[in-house]
C-alpha cells in the first residue's frame, strides 16, 4: 500500500468560475471546441467585425457563469449559435437559461443550437427556431471544417439575419483521412497520425515541428490527417501502405482507444507490427503544466492516456501546448492555438529513433540492461520482484536472448549462480561488499560534467539533500555478460527509514542513482533497459505523475531508451507508474500458485482491513476506529504476531511489517517467467481460479458433491477434504474431458476448464518470447490486467502490455451485484437507525483494488 501526496482544492476542477467580460454583440458564436472558435475568429472576424461575440462554451457549465453570460450578452443578441459537446446533460444549467430567456424575454434572440456529435443531434435541435435542413446545413459546414466552409458558413449566417433562406450555399465535401505532407526517402521510416481538425484550421505547428525533428533524425516522415484511426478506411488506406512501405515507429496525436472489441484491439496496430508511441499536444497552456504535479488534468488523462493504453500504445509526452493568440478586439476573444515545445519534441524523435535502431540493429550488436531491484539493500534481497523468481526468470531470459543471436557469454547455469556471481563484486549492501573487486566505475571528473547539464533547480536540489563534494570515482554494482549488462538497481537513498524514503515524492535521489544509469545510458551504450519485476523505484522518483518533463528525475535517469519490464498481472496500479512515468512496455506474468496457507489468508485478511482502515480514516472516523479493534483481535490470533518487531503495534508498523513479508515470498513457490505451472502447481493455479464465483458460474467448492456455499462455517478438517476433493476434480478433468455422472454445473465448470482457463494457462510461455520481441522493436498486444483468482480470468493469457481499467467492463456484473446489494443494506441501516433516508452519500473509490478485481473492491 503506498501514499501519495494529495493536493488541497475543489473537487470540480474543470468548472472553474469564469466571469466574461464581453459587451453584447449582433451576432454570438459559442462552441466546445477550440478548433471551431479559431477557425471563426480568424474568418467570421474580418466579415462581421464587432458585430461579432465569440466565447468557449465549457465555462458556461458553471451556473453563475451561464447566468452572467445570458443576462450580459446572449439577451442583447439578434442571432445565437451554440455548437456544444457532450449534450444537453452537459450544458443543462445554460440550455435551460435560453429556454427561460426564450419563454420570458418580448424580444429574445433566434437560437441555432448545434451539436458536436450526431447522437446529440436531435436532442438539442428542438430547442433551435430553424428548421432541420437549415441546421443541418449549418452541421455540415463545421462537420466537414476547412477555410472554405467556415467562409461560406459566415455567408449562411448573413442570409439567416435577413431571411433570404432559400439561398443558402452549400458545405464542400472534406475527405475524412488524407495525407498532409512526405519527406524524402531516408534511412528509417516514420508515420504522424493527427486530427483532421488540426488540418482543417491550419493548426499545424506542433505537427510541423514534430516533422522536421523525426527528419533530423535520418527518418522519412508520412504526416497522415484523419477524423479518427478508429475509422476503417483510415485503417485499411494505413495498412495497404504499410505493405508497401512498413513504418519502423508509429506516432500519434489522436486521443481515446480506437478499439471498440477484442478483435479490433489486436488487429490493426498488431498488423502495422511496430512500436505506437502516443505524442498529444496538451490542451492546457504550457505555464499550467510547469505547475501541476499532476502533469495534466483528469479528463486528458482520460482521454490522452488512459484510453489508448487500452490500444498498446506507448505514453511518451506531450509535444506542445495550446496557448492563447493575441486578442481580436473587434470580437473580444482570443484564439488558442497549439503551439510546440522544442524540448518535449527533441526527447520523443530520440525515442523514437532508439525505438527504430531495435529493429535495425543485428542481434549480436544490441547491449541490452537488465536492472534487478534491491530492497532493502542487502545481498539476501537482490532481484526481489514480487511473486516472480527473478534470478531463474533473468537465466531464463538471457537463454533465450543467446539463442535469439545475442551476445551473452558466459551464461550461468540457473539463479543461484546469477546471484554467485554478481553478490562476488561491489553491490549496494556496503558491509558485505567490503573487499569485493568493482568491475566498473565511473571517473568522478566525467560525473561532475554531468551534473552541469542538468537544470539549475535539480543540481541545488541535489547539493542541497546530498554531498556532492567528493574525489572518490562512483561504483556502478552489476555484472557484464557479454553484450548484456546485469545491473543491481541502486539505492533510493540512505537512511534508518529505507521504507519512509522509498517511494517519497519530494526526495531526490542521491547523485550515485543518477550515475547508475548515466553509465548504463552513456558509458555501457546501452540500446534498451529491462527492469525485471515489479517493481523498482525508477518510477517512483520526484516529478509529474505524467506527460514528464526535461526536469522529472525519471527522465533525467532514464532519457529516451526504450523501456520494458516484466511485472506481475495482478497489480495494474503500480505498473501504471512505470507506464506513464518512464514509457515502459509492460511485459505481464503469472501470479504464483496459491495453495490454501492459513499464513497467506491471515496476512492478506489484515492487509484488507489496513487498507480499509486507511480509506476511512479522514472520510469515516467512526468505522476507521471499528476496524483498528477489528485489527488488534486478527493480530492477538495471528501465528505471526510474534513475529512482528518490538514495538511495532501500531497500524502504520503493522502495515509496513506485511509490505515486507509481501515482498519476501519463497522463491521455490514463485513464478518463472515463461515456464507454465506443471504437476500440483498446475492444479493449484486452476483451483485459485475455479474456487470463486465470477459472472453467472458457482465456484468450484460450492457445487462439488457435499459442497458449501459458506466456507466459514466449515472445520478446518472439513475444509481440507473439500479441497481435496476439488483438487482431485481438476485433476480428472485435466485428464478427460466428459463425465455425464455429475451435475450440471460441474460439467460447465468442466467445459471452462478444459476450453478456456487450462489453453490460457498454457500460453504464458509468451512471457518470454514477447519480452524478446520488445527489444526487437515489434508491438506488443494489450491486455488487460487483474487478479486471475479473484475470477479475472481474461487477464490469461499472460506476456502482454497490460493496462489499467476498460471502462467497458468495470465493474463486471458480479460486483455490481454485489455493490446494488451493499448498497441497499447501508441504506436500510441508516433509515432503521436514524428513521430517514441518507440526504448526502459519498463515495471512494480504490484505484488499484478495483482495477485489480473489476469492480469488486
Amino acid at each position: 500500500m503506498h501514499w501519495t501526496a494529495a493536493q488541497p482544492g475543489c473537487l470540480d476542477t474543470e468548472r472553474e468560475l469564469i466571469l466574461s467580460e464581453q459587451t453584447p454583440g449582433e451576432i454570438v458564436f459559442l462552441s466546445a471546441a477550440d478548433t471551431d472558435l479559431a477557425s471563426v475568429a480568424s474568418l467570421w472576424g474580418n466579415r462581421f467585425g464587432n458585430r461579432l461575440r465569440i466565447a468557449h462554451a465549457f465555462p458556461l457549465r458553471q451556473p453563475v457563469a451561464a447566468d452572467h453570460y445570458i443576462e450580459k450578452v446572449i439577451r442583447h443578441a439578434k442571432l445565437v449559435i451554440t455548437r456544444l459537446l457532450g449534450g444537453r446533460a452537459y450544458f443543462a444549467h445554460f440550455i435551460q437559461g435560453l429556454i427561460d430567456l426564450k419563454d420570458e424575454a418580448v424580444q429574445c434572440p433566434q437560437l441555432l443550437i448545434l451539436s458536436g456529435a450526431g447522437p446529440e443531434e436531435e436532442e438539442l435541435g428542438v430547442l433551435s427556431d430553424f428548421a432541420p435542413a437549415i441546421r443541418q446545413r449549418m452541421s455540415d459546414f463545421f462537420n466537414h471544417g476547412g477555410a472554405e466552409n467556415m467562409i461560406r458558413a459566415g455567408e449562411c449566417l448573413e442570409l439567416l439575419l435577413r431571411n433570404r433562406l432559400e439561398e443558402l450555399p452549400e458545405a464542400t465535401s472534406m475527405p475524412e483521412f488524407g495525407i498532409y505532407k512526405s519527406t524524402p526517402p531516408a534511412d528509417r521510416r516514420a508515420w504522424l497520425c493527427f486530427y483532421r481538425a488540426t488540418y482543417q484550421t491550419s493548426d499545424l505547428a506542433v505537427v510541423d515541428a514534430m516533422c522536421e525533428a523525426l527528419e533530423k533524425r535520418r527518418f522519412q516522415v508520412r504526416c497522415f490527417y484523419s477524423f479518427s484511426l478508429r475509422n476503417p478506411a483510415a485503417q485499411s488506406e494505413l495498412l495497404r501502405l504499410s505493405q508497401e512501405s512498413p513504418p519502423d515507429v508509429v506516432l500519434t496525436m489522436q486521443s481515446f482507444s480506437i478499439c471498440m472489441n477484442e478483435e479490433n484491439r489486436l488487429s490493426f496496430l498488431e498488423q502495422l507490427g511496430c512500436p505506437v508511441l502516443q505524442v498529444p499536444a496538451a490542451l492546457c497552456s504550457r505555464e499550467a503544466w510547469l505547475n501541476n504535479p499532476a502533469g495534466l488534468p483528469p479528463a486528458e488523462i482520460a482521454m490522452n492516456v488512459s484510453l489508448p493504453e487500452i490500444d498498446g500504445r506507448v505514453f511518451s509526452t506531450v509535444a506542445g501546448f495550446k496557448e492563447e493568440d493575441q486578442l481580436i478586439a473587434d470580437v473580444q476573444f482570443r484564439a488558442k492555438r497549439l503551439k510546440p515545445d522544442l524540448c518535449q519534441i527533441g526527447f520523443i524523435a530520440e525515442s523514437a529513433l532508439r525505438w527504430a535502431r531495435l529493429r535495425e540493429l543485428p542481434n549480436a550488436e544490441k547491449k541490452i540492461a537488465v536492472i534487478l531491484s534491491n530492497y532493502p539493500n542487502r545481498d539476501g534481497r537482490i532481484g526481489n520482484g514480487v511473486g516472480l523468481d527473478t534470478p531463474a526468470s533473468t537465466v531464463n531470459f538471457l537463454r533465450q536472448l543467446r539463442a535469439e543471436g545475442y551476445a551473452v557469454e558466459p551464461l550461468p547455469q540457473d539463479g543461484e549462480e546469477l546471484m554467485h556471481w554478481l553478490q562476488s563484486g561491489f553491490t549496494n549492501d556496503r558491509e558485505q561488499s567490503y573487499g569485493k573487486p568493482c568491475r566498473q566505475e565511473i571517473k568522478r571528473t566525467r560525473f561532475e560534467s554531468f551534473l552541469h547539464t542538468l537544470p539549475r533547480n535539480r543540481r541545488d536540489e541535489l547539493e542541497k539533500n546530498w554531498a556532492l563534494k567528493s574525489s572518490d570515482d562512483i561504483p556502478v554494482a552489476g555484472l557484464p555478460i557479454g553484450n548484456v549488462f546485469v545491473g543491481i538497481q541502486p539505492p533510493r537513498g540512505f537512511s534508518l527509514q529505507p521504507q519512509a524514503i522509498y517511494h517519497s515524492p519530494t526526495l531526490p535521489p542521491p547523485p550515485e542513482y543518477l550515475a547508475f544509469y548515466f553509465w548504463i545510458r552513456e558509458i555501457f551504450g546501452a540500446h534498451a533497459v529491462v527492469h525485471f519485476g515489479k517493481h523498482g523505484n525508477l518510477e517512483w522518483l520526484p516529478g509529474r505523475s505524467v506527460a514528464l518533463g526535461e526536469t522529472d528525475y525519471p527522465r533525467l535517469c532514464l532519457g529516451p531508451l526504450p523501456h520494458l519490464y516484466p511485472f506481475i498481472v495482478n497489480n495494474p496500479g503500480e505498473g501504471m507508474q512505470a507506464k506513464r512515468r518512464t514509457a515502459a512496455v509492460i511485459v505481464d506474468h503469472l501470479t504464483p500458485p496459491l495453495t490454501r496457507a492459513g499464513l497467506y489468508e491471515d496476512l492478506e485478511k489484515i492487509e484488507r482491513l489496513l487498507e480499509e482502515h486507511a480509506h476511512c480514516l479522514s472520510l469515516y472516523p467512526t468505522r476507521a476506529a471499528e476496524l483498528e479493534r477489528e485489527i488488534e483481535k486478527s493480530l492477538a490470533t495471528a501465528s505471526w504476531s510474534q513475529d512482528l518487531p518490538d514495538g511495532a503495534k501500531s497500524i502504520e508498523a503493522v502495515g509496513n511489517f506485511l509490505c515486507e513479508i509481501k515482498e519476501s515470498q519463497i522463491r521455490s513457490g514463485l513464478h518463472v517467467l515463461g515456464e507454465k505451472p506443471v504437476g500440483e502447481k498446475e492444479i493449484d493455479f486452476l483451483l485459485s481460479l475455479l474456487r470463486v464465483p465470477s459472472g453467472d458460474r458457482p465456484g468450484l467448492l460450492e457445487v462439488l458433491p457435499g459442497g458449501v456455499v459458506d466456507l466459514q462455517k466449515l472445520a478446518a478438517s472439513e475444509r481440507d477434504a473439500l479441497d481435496r476433493k476439488a483438487r482431485a476434480w481438476i485433476a480428472d478433468a485435466l485428464r478427460r474431458g466428459q463425465a455425464t455422472d455429475e451435475s450440471s454445473d460441474l460439467q460447465r465448470l468442466r467445459v471452462l476448464l478444459r476450453a478456456q482457463l487450462a489453453p490460457r494457462l498454457s500460453q504464458c510461455d509468451a512471457e518470454l518470447r514477447n519480452l524478446v520481441r520488445g527489444l526487437s522493436g515489434k508491438f506488443l498486444p494489450p491486455g488487460p490486467a487483474g487478479a486471475p483468482t479473484r475470477g479475472r480470468i481474461e487477464v490469461l493469457p499472460t506476456g502482454r502490455n497490460f493496462f489499467a481499467i476498460d471502462p467497458r467492463v468495470i465493474p463486471t456484473q458480479t460486483s455490481w451485484r454485489c455493490g446494488k446489494t451493499m448498497a441497499d443494506l447501508l441504506l436500510e441501516r441508516h433509515r432503521q437507525e436514524h428513521g430517514e433516508y441518507p440526504r448526502k452519500l459519498a463515495l471512494v473509490v480504490w484505484g488499484t483494488s478495483n482495477m485489480r478485481t473489476g469492480g469488486d473492491d
